[in-house]
């Protein structure tokens, strides 16, 4: 279900790896989402925006930090491990 996942929100064909941690987000209707990170390995496909994200591109730990990401996803990353050097 992941692998399928990440093909329609990405356009990339992966390999899916190890769990690397779990936040859990609220939504505008208060509901409580569990949000597990995955390790994956690209195997092909042609990276794009899904239908939710105006753009999408690859980045360094140091052009991550300015983008205006979902709050506390540089701090979860990093604190998983990887994410390196993020400042």
């Amino acid at each position: 279900a992941l692998r399928r996942e990440v093909v329609e929100e990405t356009g990339l064909d992966v390999a899916v790896g190890r769990l690397v941690g779990t936040v859990e987000r609220t939504g505008p209707d208060g509901t409580t989402y569990a949000i597990n990170d995955h390790e994956c390995a690209v195997h092909g496909g042609e990276l794009r925006a899904g239908d939710d994200a105006s753009d999408v591109g690859w980045f360094s730990p140091a052009e991550l930090l300015a983008l205006d990401t979902a709050p506390h996803l540089v701090d979860s990353l990093a604190g998983w491990g990887v994410l390196t050097n993020p400042r």
